[in-house]
């Protein structure tokens, strides 16, 4: 069975065949340009993107989108994540948490399967923790360096590539290869 991920992110590729491969699934990146919409929510980008890469590719393909969700900000930076981490960085999101007690966040990964001429499916992964007060480690790249998951009291930046893989949910990657599973003609 195989499954075309469009992304040109070497780390959702890299998880995706680590959970998915060994289910059976082929995972085949392929890297498109493709539209990402200004959405209220991070599954109403998945699901544009994943349509899109669907019938530009003519093919069923699997699109990713994912935010970090900071409860104390209602809701920030949600399906803006990518763009707040280019303008404010961590830095500024540590700056707006300053005098929050509640420090919960937690990320939403999209996953949105679409075959060709249909609606698009998606399976949600949400990956909890809380911000830290200050930025730590020297691993990962950007909400790294302030993301405590979940059962730690570090930061992932403090965690190299094989540790911290294993620190996000699978559930969308588990639900999916379970619904893929059932089909006969992926």
């Amino acid at each position: 069975m195989k499954l075309t991920y469009v992304t040109g992110n070497q780390t959702k590729i890299n998880l995706a065949k680590q959970i998915l491969e060994p289910l059976g699934i082929q995972v085949l990146p392929k890297k498109i340009d493709c539209p990402e919409i200004q959405a209220n929510t991070i599954k109403e980008v998945a699901v544009y993107s994943s349509k899109y890469a669907s019938e530009y590719l003519k093919t069923s393909v699997l699109k990713n989108d994912s935010g970090l969700i900071i409860p104390a900000l209602n809701g920030f930076p949600g399906p803006y994540t990518a763009y707040v981490e280019q303008t404010i960085t961590e830095d500024g999101i540590l700056k707006l948490m300053e005098g929050h007690a509640n420090r919960e966040a937690y990320f939403i990964e999209c996953l949105a399967y679409a075959e060709y001429g249909k609606e698009p499916i998606v399976f949600i992964s949400k990956t909890e923790g809380i911000i830290a007060t200050d930025k730590s480690g020297d691993y990962g790249w950007s909400y790294d360096k302030i993301f405590i998951p979940k059962g730690h009291t570090l930061t992932l930046a403090n965690f190299d590539d094989d540790q911290r893989i294993k620190m996000w949910s699978n559930e969308g990657y588990t639900k999916l290869a379970a619904y893929l599973k059932g089909k006969k003609d992926v």
